[in-house]
């Protein structure tokens, strides 16, 4: 029973994640500058919306399940808020402080790059937040502070940067959102790899992040991993402006591109990185397996119901699995190594 509940739960988690069959094609098999570049090329010429189209769009991009909108700037870590804005009746003109009204954050500032389009109203970088506290962040890096000049009502800071590499002011989010922001940073910095150099910011170098900023959010999205919520924000923000935000889909990415798998991998303790495409499928999965040890190793796949129908050896990076056999429906792939027990879902069609 305990193995059939942690398999659903699983489940219950990845159910939504939408990806189109062959959507990352291209980027099998790739690290480093050449997934970068390979990623570009799928996500690039997106649907570009107007800036009033945005308010419509975060109804379906920025829904809280109650209905309200979805506030990063004053949702609190344990979810609750002090309050909350309608959809629409709630929009920003004027405000006289936290909890008069929501409007249109630019996460990745604006004049970073000099209002151009279309990352001026790229959906996977702009939420609906707070006025008041959108107008502190102004256009300050994302960082950490130990000293905050200001603290919003949900704990966001705004400081001196207490992370190591910088140390200008700073705006902080919250610990429940800054793997969002980290993912939503990897993206910009990908979509739009042909331009960055050509963009002014602290947290940038040349056409990429800069090294203190690479590492910070390195550390944001290991500590707060893909959540339900930005699963569900990629697939409305793709049914919008039909491109993806890979490094939801596939978080492993960012450890192939910034940071070596190895390091990676080490860093977070345990051992292995393994991911899985395309998916769903149908003939044959490629599973891209890395190990701190450069060892092989025996993976176990099981359906949904727990039970072990194959067992297979894991050789460093790329492995094929041929599943002509398998019935259509829904298994997972189990590894087992010291610190941890590592599972990972597909789906067959």
């Amino acid at each position: 029973m305990r193995k059939i509940t942690l398999l659903l739960i699983i489940l219950s988690f990845f159910v939504n994640a939408q990806i189109p069959n062959g959507y990352y094609d291209d980027a099998q098999g790739l690290t480093g500058e050449n997934l970068r570049t390979a990623l570009y090329n799928i996500i690039k010429d997106h649907t570009s919306r107007s800036y009033s189209q945005l308010w419509s769009d975060f109804e379906s991009t920025d829904k809280k399940p109650n209905g309200k909108v979805w506030d990063m700037y004053s949702t609190k870590n344990d979810g609750t808020f002090a309050y909350e804005y309608t959809f629409g009746s709630d929009q920003c003109g004027t405000y006289s402080g936290e909890g008069s009204c929501y409007n249109r954050e630019h996460s990745f500032p604006k004049s970073w790059f000099d209002e151009d389009a279309p990352m001026y109203t790229d959906l996977f970088h702009l939420y609906p937040t707070d006025g008041t506290v959108n107008g502190k962040r102004s256009n300050y890096p994302y960082g950490e502070t130990n000293s905050p000049s200001w603290t919003s009502t949900n704990g966001s800071k705004k400081g001196a940067c207490s992370y190591p590499g910088y140390t200008g002011t700073i705006f902080e989010p919250i610990d429940e959102f800054k793997g969002d922001f980290a993912r939503t940073y990897f993206y910009m910095v990908t979509r739009y790899k042909n331009i960055v150099a050509s963009w002014s910011s602290d947290m940038l170098s040349g056409d990429n992040l800069s090294g203190w900023a690479t590492n910070m959010l390195v550390d944001w999205a290991e500590q707060d991993p893909v959540s339900q919520k930005e699963l569900d924000r990629n697939n409305a923000v793709y049914n919008i402006q039909h491109n993806r935000n890979p490094f939801i889909d596939h978080p492993e990415y960012i450890c192939y591109i910034w940071t070596g798998c190895e390091s990676a991998i080490a860093k977070t303790g345990t051992n292995v990185a393994i991911s899985i495409y395309p998916n769903p499928a149908k003939g044959n999965l490629t599973i891209t397996y890395n190990s701190v040890n450069k060892k092989n190793t025996v993976a176990t796949i099981h359906n949904l119901l727990g039970a072990k129908i194959q067992e297979i050896e894991l050789h460093q990076n790329t492995n094929k699995l041929n599943i002509e056999t398998y019935n259509k429906g829904i298994y997972f792939i189990k590894i087992n190594n010291p610190e941890n027990t590592i599972i990972k879902k597909f789906v067959v069609k």
